[in-house]
């Protein structure tokens, strides 16, 4: 573990309590990079931060590369270093994106107070694999490979549709009911007892959890690529895709995606019906026409409705 990874102040993956379907966007997107990045939305104070600080911690050993709201294209994409252009030297800077190439995760909080022209680059980045830059007498290209996760508040506005079918999975932070309160206050104060400490069996077991979810999520990485995707769950992904009206078709190829990631990581040889319909809400509810104009994100009863006797059949 980094040194940074041990004096950090967030609460271990292994600890954060409930929000499992942020947490399985997190690990889906790491286990197939391909999906394309994970959108979060949610209300303030629901953990979205938390755990995207948490997941980079657990599986990257230091915090995610965090991209400001104020940031330039010099910042985000690299130019030359001023400092050494003014004692007429020419030096590159490398920018966020090259950064986070080095250290595995990109997170850009409040995606949607963003300028709509980086959010644009960043995406292509992550889609195309290649960080081109050709502006102001610098012409560069380089391969990059990161995970993408962006969070917002839909109180403060959302994102164009064009922007919110860029992003592979989308998910909705989760309000803990009474039970999930009372665990999650007993965890946070337990963990503020425990930080600072030289030994703590608690932090010591929840790195060890932590550990067994990492081995988790890289076994799963490794064989994703051989986990077979039977012609059936294609037919079945087209059909759902078709009744919930999804707009273009980058929903069902990443539902596909995903699918094959969620039953690598169950250990399976090849993707079942359940794997797809567990994963179809995060790749199809914000390719809805609804919801890609400003529509609630919300995937309901009658969103399963329309698709239950497709995967009852199955």
């Amino acid at each position: 573990m980094s040194r940074e990874a041990r004096d950090v102040r967030i609460l271990p993956y292994s600890r954060v309590v409930a929000q499992d379907d942020l947490k399985l966007a997190l690990e889906l997107n790491h286990v197939a990079p391909r999906i394309g990045g994970v959108l979060m939305t949610g209300a303030r104070g629901t953990a979205k931060s938390t755990l995207v600080r948490a997941f980079a911690l657990m599986v990257h050993a230091e915090l995610p590369v965090t991209l400001p709201i104020n940031a330039t294209d010099d910042r985000v994409l690299g130019g030359w270093e001023l400092d050494a252009l003014m004692r007429g030297e020419v030096r590159l800077q490398p920018g966020l994106l090259e950064e986070a190439d080095h250290k595995g995760l990109l997170y850009v909080d409040e995606v949607n107070l963003l300028d709509d022209h980086l959010v644009n680059i960043i995406l292509d980045v992550v889609s195309t694999g290649m960080l081109s830059v050709q502006r102001e007498g610098l012409a560069n290209a380089k391969q990059v490979s990161f995970g993408l996760v962006g969070t917002m508040n839909p109180e403060e506005g959302g994102l164009r549709p064009q922007l919110l079918d860029r992003f592979g999975l989308m998910v909705i932070a989760g309000h803990l009911d009474t039970g999930d309160r009372h665990r999650m206050i007993r965890t946070v104060m337990d963990f503020e007892d425990e930080v600072g400490k030289e030994e703590s069996d608690w932090l010591s077991e929840a790195e060890r959890d932590n550990a067994a979810i990492r081995a988790r999520l890289e076994s799963a990485r490794d064989r994703v690529s051989r986990t077979q995707v039977p012609d059936d769950v294609f037919r079945l992904c087209a059909e759902a895709a078709a009744r919930v009206h999804a707009i273009g078709q980058r929903g069902e190829i990443v539902a596909v995606l995903a699918a094959r990631a969620l039953a690598a990581l169950d250990g399976a040889e090849q993707v079942e019906p359940g794997h797809l319909w567990r994963v179809l809400p995060l790749a199809l509810r914000h390719r809805r026409p609804d919801s890609a104009h400003g529509g609630t994100f919300e995937w309901g009863q009658g969103d399963q409705a329309r698709l239950k006797d497709l995967f009852d059949a199955g």
